[in-house]
């Protein structure tokens, strides 16, 4: 039984995609997209959002005729676990697949970090649907072969703040994850709070992942007179949720958090407790009350593939989302580039034009100068529904 869950598991992306292909797609030789991501980490749901938007995206293409005059695009996933390392011999694998012109990361900032040597060597383009750090795309290569739709930490970083002063908290305390992605967002905050002088950082404490116990830090804060905590972490914000729960409801400061637990089962992990905390985090995209056409499009073939009920049960929409729209500009890309070939596809890449996308329009998704394809004006603040759906605050 467990050899047979394996194998659906890994043919489920091959299945579908060959399915998907019209009957003259179907005969030709594929254009493989690669995934290197988290998807054996435990309790996370990132990749496999990412994966959805893949997969739903290729559905699309092939079905409109694929690729290069009717190659259909084929997925080729690898479980790096979060870990560099296990990401590194990965990217040499896939690499080494004839027909392969990209590979999307995962959720993980110091995983795509650590890469970044190796995917220049390669000469693979980097397609980025989630990890935040600034410096997987302020790399200081070139040509440049990463390109991100995405956050970015300096545009998550003052939407946080300024939700924090908007509700009268100026005076925030910083509590950061010991990593590239946070030491990303402690310059973040510092190059903000220094343009904003009515904003002060009292206190900045640092975490490992291995942590457990997170009220000394948390209260040494308070102590230092945060009026609010910006926290950047992972499943440990459930832990800290909890904590705060059992204090006084007077002791417990507002949370404005990166949106690193809304890759796994974070208000499952807080449990009623995420009720009693203000706690809100940084979105990009919603399917929740989305107007454009292609919302309506993307949740059924959600529902259909996938068996997601509704909106509000989608894991980790932002890596569905993000994922959905850089596989449709990579198709565009390569059908530009007209061929395989990886630094003719990187080029195409910054190429592309009028994109409809799901998440808004993409006039240039990309150009030399610029490997982000959204900006600030995508970013807003939302908080956990008590159902666990994610719900965009609307400022009145």
């Amino acid at each position: 039984m467990f050899l047979i869950r394996l194998a659906s598991r890994f043919l489920l992306p091959f299945l579908l995609l060959l399915a998907a292909a019209g009957p003259a797609a179907a005969e030709k030789k594929p254009v493989y997209v690669g995934l290197d991501a988290e998807l054996g980490y435990a309790g996370s749901t990132s990749a496999q959002a990412i994966r959805m938007g893949m997969l739903i995206a290729m559905e699309e293409v092939n079905q409109a005729g694929g690729v290069l005059g009717g190659r259909p695009l084929q997925l080729i996933e690898r479980d790096n676990k979060s870990l560099p390392a296990r990401a590194l011999e990965n990217l040499k694998e896939l690499a080494a697949q004839p027909d392969l012109v990209a590979v999307f990361g995962g959720r993980f900032s110091p995983t795509l970090l650590e890469s970044l040597p190796l995917i220049h060597a390669l000469k693979l383009p980097l397609l980025d649907p989630w990890a935040a750090a600034d410096g997987i795309v302020d790399n200081g290569y070139a040509p440049n072969y990463v390109f991100r739709l995405s956050l970015r930490d300096s545009w998550a970083m003052p939407t946080m703040l300024r939700h924090a002063a908007k509700k009268g908290s100026k005076r925030v305390g910083l509590l950061l994850v010991n990593t590239g992605w946070g030491r990303g967002n402690h310059k973040a905050a510092e190059a903000y709070v220094a343009l904003h002088p009515e904003m002060k950082i009292v206190g900045t404490q640092w975490f490992n992942w291995a942590d457990t116990n997170f009220l000394d830090k948390y209260t040494a804060l308070k102590q230092a007179g945060a009026q609010a905590i910006v926290l950047v972490a992972n499943f440990e914000a459930s832990q800290l949720v909890r904590e705060m729960a059992a204090m006084p409801k007077a002791e417990r400061l507002p949370l404005v958090s990166h949106w690193g637990m809304s890759g796994g089962n974070f208000a499952e992990e807080a449990g009623p407790a995420l009720q009693e905390v203000d706690f809100a985090l940084v979105q990009t995209y919603s399917f929740i009350g989305a107007k454009r056409p292609k919302a309506g499009q993307v949740l059924a073939a959600a529902q259909r593939l996938f068996g997601v009920k509704d909106a509000r049960s989608l894991a980790a929409p932002v890596g569905v989302a993000h994922a959905y729209d850089l596989t449709h500009i990579l198709a565009r890309a390569i059908d530009r580039a007209g061929s395989t070939e990886r630094a003719a596809v990187r080029a195409a890449l910054e190429q592309v034009r009028d994109y409809e996308g799901l998440i808004k329009r993409y006039p240039q998704p990309f150009t030399p100068a610029r490997h982000e394809a959204l900006s600030l004006e995508d970013v807003f603040m939302a908080r956990y529904a008590p159902d666990g759906a994610i719900v965009r605050i609307v400022d009145r």
